[in-house]
């Protein structure tokens, strides 16, 4: 927009194309167009009726499109909205393909466009090149937003975000590297190579400068009391801040900076965000993105000059062919490349003819073009570009919906056809039971009463019609099973979220039960069994502890991996008992489809039994914690209770307030006051799981030859241990010399023998092993794992000779242990 337009009728031009962008948006969902296409077409018509009607239109001719307003005001809004939208998770499983299509992708591009056009044009190479890099940019708004009212797969929409988010960072790196050659007039290898350097360097930088924003700001809102004014004024502060840090403080990637910040606080950050204000910050994202969207695309039709268009036409006729020449080199030849990899799934042959035609251009090409220095050699690409744009816009962008359809990928799969059957059957009955309370109330008609009950069991036979046509034509026994694993993971997860939301799991219980599931329903889809997933997760487990335990050998940093034992112990509790919760609810469900028959009575019963073993699982490890630390599970209890009556007294707030009984101001300041109190009994109670050394020795027996009041000096010279269910303490085979007294748990003690596993022994509070080693030295014996949840302490080798030489008692009645146990060994 033009900066010397006075300000009123700056103000008022702004205001009257966000009134027709409103129309045009309204226009647009009634005749099932693109909203970006029509904003085009409504501008190129204003401009005309500008030139037609001046004292009435003439503003308009005031508005330019200004390359520093799109690249520092509208395209950090568009990049933070799509990057905070995005399916992290989903990105990730399709990462490689994202960056294929985005960087080298991008470079074939830029190198197929620059090579077509300077053969048929006679433009100068560099100058091709640089028109190639910047055509390569892909800006796929309508198409997304196509996308999403369609219902279109989901990876399919993550691969065309996907790709467009990092090749524009690509592409603005890129045309500014082949502007600076351009001007300097001569390619040398060392250019080439600074070329390559820098890139990476301003891609990779200004990833990294949004991450760590990103990451900063989430840990800013995790602080923050539901307070919809600072958190949604903290996102929109790094959005901006991460572009103009990176682009113009560290000159790296204000694009990349910004998606790796959207990316973070989307994925990671999402959960920081205070419940009553998350989905007003995604609305206010979208609208924000709706304004820029309106008025980018609304200028570009505005400023359309179809002389200079058709003066260029022979030029631009070569740029849309090499365009759309390279666009079908990259899809079509790099893609499947690919689905090769281990691990990568192969994109079909539907989904790259989409991505192929999807690929539009926009905002981003404009924003480079416009901003290019003055040179003989570019002057025409203005026009160029906004040719190709036009084309991309208006050709593809109106073509490519028939695409999808013709293509069947507007249909959903046949378990999201289910779904929301299944969930339309629950609806209608839900509704039936209620027609009886009409009567119920007095003074409403039989007769509508009745018709209304005739309806609704017209209804319900129907969708169970449709159900079982559903069953018998796309269902068969393994695809009822993996729908029906589909649906109980879909409840968990309804579970988890509502556990969490009302504060009755932490952060780092609900991230674990959450990625868990996601994994075990990415398997399900791909119908793969999803147990693996549970061994994984004990892999990285037995991972963790691996590390713990070296981290714990340094002194000082002992008291803080002791932390991260009692954290991960609370963490377990509370995932067990989010896996009571939701076993039991997801049985409630199948017990409802059952009743609705809408899936098969004996895959339901496998279902039923599979969570009913889960259930009992869940239910045995938290006895074990209440048995072995009732401390901890009485507080965490007591916790849970509290957060219950408070949300009570929540709803009654809320009650009263929509009655009209409470005024809202005096309603707010008491939901105020219990949202306070509720935030304080979030989080673990990890204190609770921590036993006082003098227990330890109360129940250790060799211990009674130390007077009580020399305690506390011989506290100093243990370490607390916490040790999860399964973890192995001390392993068969391993060097060591700690010896260890149990506080709290059972530790079960086993010995490999020819290829056999043989139990010696399962240990309670107050008993010790270890002493071998620490008596002897030389490998350990036998091996001690955690039965159950424990807390431990260690006696080290430095401290125990010097305790020996305290106390001849102790040495006397280890050395008498470790005679019997020697002779059970022998024995076994």
């Amino acid at each position: 927009m033009h900066e010397t337009l006075p300000i009123p009728e700056l103000v008022g031009g702004i205001v009257g194309l966000l009134l027709v962008a409103a129309l045009t948006l309204a226009m647009a969902k009634r005749f099932n167009i693109p909203f970006t296409v029509a904003l085009v077409v409504v501008g190129m018509a204003l401009s005309w009726l500008a030139g037609r009607f001046p004292e009435w239109l003439g503003i308009v001719d005031g508005f330019r499109i200004s390359p520093g307003i799109i690249l520092y005001v509208f395209l950090p809004t568009l990049i933070f909205e799509s990057a905070y939208n995005l399916d992290a998770r989903l990105l990730r499983g399709n990462l490689s393909i994202v960056l294929l299509l985005a960087i080298p992708g991008l470079l074939i591009s830029t190198a197929i466009i620059g090579g077509i056009v300077s053969a048929a044009t006679g433009i100068a190479l560099t100058a091709a090149f640089l028109l190639g890099a910047i055509l390569s940019a892909t800006d796929p708004v309508a198409v997304i937003a196509l996308f999403k009212s369609l219902g279109a797969p989901k990876r399919l929409t993550v691969l065309v975000e996907g790709e467009s988010l990092f090749n524009d960072a690509t592409a603005i790196v890129l045309a500014n590297i082949l502007a600076a050659v351009l001007l300097q007039g001569a390619v040398s290898m060392g250019v080439v190579g600074d070329g390559i350097l820098e890139f990476l360097q301003v891609f990779v930088g200004g990833l990294a400068v949004g991450w760590f924003l990103g990451v900063l700001t989430g840990w800013a809102l995790g602080k923050v009391e539901s307070d919809p004014f600072i958190e949604i004024t903290l996102t929109t502060i790094v959005a901006y801040f991460s572009f103009l840090l990176a682009e113009e403080l560290l000159h790296l990637s204000g694009v990349m900076a910004t998606v790796g910040a959207g990316l973070v606080l989307g994925g990671w950050g999402r959960v920081k965000v205070s419940l009553p204000v998350r989905t007003y910050l995604e609305h206010f994202w979208e609208y924000m993105a709706f304004v820029a969207t309106a008025l980018i695309f609304l200028m570009l039709g505005l400023r359309m000059e179809f002389g200079s268009l058709w003066e260029a036409r022979d030029v631009l006729f070569w740029v849309i062919l090499a365009m759309l020449v390279s666009r079908a080199v990259v899809v079509y030849g790099l893609m499947p490349l690919v689905g090769r990899l281990p691990g990568e799934g192969a994109v079909d042959l539907k989904y790259r003819t989409v991505i192929y035609w999807g690929g539009l251009r926009g905002a981003i090409a404009l924003a480079i073009v416009l901003s290019l220095e003055a040179n003989p050699a570019t002057d025409s690409f203005v026009v160029l570009v906004t040719g190709a744009v036009l084309f991309t816009l208006l050709v593809q962008g109106l073509s490519i919906k028939p695409l999808v359809v013709k293509l069947g990928l507007d249909t959903p799969p046949v378990t999201d056809q289910f779904a929301r059957v299944e969930s339309e059957l629950a609806a209608k009955e839900r509704a039936r039971e209620r027609i009886p309370e009409l009567m119920a109330g007095g003074r409403f008609s039989g007769a509508i009463s009745k018709r209304l009950q005739r309806e609704y069991e017209e209804s319900v036979h129907r969708i169970k019609e449709a159900i079982d046509e559903l069953r018998d034509t796309r269902l068969d026994k393994a695809e009822e099973e993996k729908l029906s694993f589909l649906l109980a993971f879909a409840e968990e997860k309804a579970v988890y979220v509502e556990m969490f939301n009302h504060g009755h799991l932490s952060e780092g219980a609900f991230r674990e039960l959450i990625t868990v599931l996601s994994l075990q329903i990415d398997r399900v889809r791909m119908g793969a069994s999803f147990h693996v997933v549970r061994s994984q997760r004990m892999w990285r487990r037995d991972f963790e502890h691996a590390i713990l335990r070296s981290l714990d050998r340094f002194p000082l940093l002992s008291p803080i991996v002791e932390r991260l034992r009692i954290a991960r112990l609370a963490t377990n509790y509370e995932i067990s008992w989010g896996h009571l919760q939701s076993s039991a609810r997801v049985i409630n469900s199948i017990n409802e489809m059952d009743e609705f028959q809408s899936l098969d009575a004996e895959v339901l019963e496998e279902m039923r039994g599979r969570y009913g073993r889960w259930r009992r699982h869940a239910r045995e490890q938290l006895d074990r914690m209440w048995e072995h630390f009732p401390e901890f599970v009485a507080s965490m209890q007591e916790q849970l209770g509290r957060r219950l009556v408070m949300l009570a007294e929540s709803e009654a707030i809320e009650e009263h307030s929509e009655r009209g009984t409470l005024p809202k101001s005096i309603a707010e300041e008491m939901q105020h006051e219990i949202s306070h109190e509720l935030r304080s009994l979030r989080g673990q109670l990890s204190a609770k799981l921590r036993v006082d050394p003098a227990e330890l020795m109360r129940k250790v027996p060799f211990f009674a030859c130390i007077p009580h009041d020399h305690f506390d000096d011989l506290a100093r010279h243990l370490h607390a241990l916490t040790v999860s269910e399964g973890e192995a303490i001390i392993r068969q085979g391993a060097l060591g010399d700690t010896l260890y007294f149990i506080a709290r748990g059972v530790v079960r003690v086993t010995r490999e023998s020819n290829g056999a596993t043989q139990e010696l022994a399962s240990l309670m509070a107050g008993d010790f092993f270890g002493e071998m080693g620490s008596l002897h030295g030389g490998p350990r014996s036998a091996t001690a794992s955690a039965a159950t949840p424990c807390s431990l302490y260690e006696l080290r080798r430095a401290q125990f000779d010097n305790l020996l030489d305290k106390y001849p008692g102790v040495r006397e009645a280890l050395e008498r242990a470790d005679v019997e146990r020697r002779a059970k060994l022998d024995q076994g």
